[in-house]
């Protein structure tokens, strides 16, 4: 059986197979049913190995062992396998979501809100300035910043940022309304979209001329962004600034704005 390296390569990855995984599915493809010997011919996998192959593909289901003798496999069909795998990533998603989902009811977890509270020493204000990469990552912390708000939320963004990530702002808005923050929300896109936006989102959005992605909480601590909404979203940069003095300043410019 000749088949191209950058196909067993490629499937290889795909389907999360090793190398004799993937060379021996192949071969048992090509020939719908066969036997361990004629497959490690086929295959050019060891005959010492095929064996160990073949019944860790019938585990995961990429073959069947046909009953009779001698035995024989039945290699199952790509679309099966194909589905298989998404019913079983789906199902291990679901699993790892609902672990996470109960992990703050744990003792764990209150171990390690109080690591992060105490530590060796107690974490001082100019100590959580920091850069954030990536996109998804700049967003959490947002998110986890905006959460904490108890006066005030100052955000600049973009239209498409916003329509990107609504559920996270709808959901966080909506908390902070109940807890009575004041949320003043400003995007560089045309009174048309803010309109729409603020619709959707439930808080007062301005147009202005400003083209810049931040975050501002309770003039205390700051999240921006260094990079445009262009770039990939790997390679998005934040800096996270926890400095009243200098955040307090920008709120304050952000007003202005604001009433202008």
């Amino acid at each position: 059986m000749i088949v191209k390296p950058e196909l067993i390569k490629k499937l290889k990855g795909y389907f999360d197979l090793n190398i004799y995984e993937t060379k021996v599915w192949l071969a048992l493809l090509s020939k719908g049913i066969s036997s361990a010997g004629e497959i490690a011919e086929i295959s050019s996998v060891p005959r010492s190995r095929t064996y160990d192959v073949l019944e860790s593909l019938e585990k995961r289901g990429f073959v069947i062992q046909k009953l009779g003798k001698p035995v024989k496999y039945i290699a199952v069909k790509p679309g099966i396998v194909i589905q298989k795998l998404k019913n079983n990533t789906t199902q291990e998603a679901e699993e790892k979501i609902n672990t996470l989902s109960t992990l703050k009811d744990t003792s764990e977890y209150k171990e390690l809100q109080e690591l992060h509270k105490t530590g060796i020493e107690p974490i001082k204000n100019h100590e959580l300035s920091t850069s954030i990469k990536g996109r998804s990552n700049l967003y959490l912390q947002m998110k986890s910043v905006m959460d904490t708000a108890s006066k005030t939320i100052h955000l600049s963004s973009s239209a498409f940022e916003l329509v990107k990530k609504q559920k996270m702002f709808k959901d966080t808005f909506a908390k902070l309304k109940k807890r009575n923050v004041d949320i003043m929300v400003m995007i560089g896109d045309d009174e048309s979209e803010a309109k729409k936006l603020s619709k959707k989102l439930g808080v007062k959005i301005k147009s202005k001329p400003i083209h810049a992605r931040f975050v501002i909480v309770d003039k205390s601590e700051l999240i921006f962004t260094i990079k445009p909404t262009s770039v990939h979203e790997d390679f998005d940069y934040g800096v996270w600034i926890n400095s009243p003095f200098f955040t307090s300043s920008l709120a304050y410019m952000f007003e202005i704005a604001w009433r202008d």
